[in-house]
């Protein structure tokens, strides 16, 4: 797996598949721009179809983050096994709100 860093997904935003792992009210509280809400409770209750569904995204690179990198890796862990090319923010939400770069809510 290879995680991505702070700065190439503030410079690739908005062109990768960002996906925020956090519980609906964590992500109703602040997100990254362009992210999809997917808990990893409803990510681990889909089979590989639902998933691939839900994501709506056929294969190819994507990003997931949650508040500090634990969910997260999880969730790229599985994403992964499915053939995504699952990336794990590890800094997460907890360094990006704290970065300066831009947050949605």
């Amino acid at each position: 797996m290879n995680p991505i860093a702070l700065d190439e997904l503030a410079e690739r935003l908005g062109e990768l598949a960002l996906f925020d792992v956090r519980r609906p009210d964590e992500f109703a509280a602040g997100h990254i721009p362009g992210a999809v809400n997917l808990p990893v409770e409803e990510l681990l209750e889909l089979d590989p179809d639902g998933i691939r569904a839900r994501l709506g995204v056929a294969g190819g690179e994507l990003v997931v983050y949650c508040h500090i990198g634990q969910r997260s890796a999880f969730a790229a862990q599985v994403l992964g096994s499915l053939g995504y090319d699952a990336r794990n923010y590890e800094g997460s939400w907890r360094e990006w709100s704290q970065s300066g770069e831009p947050v949605e809510s």
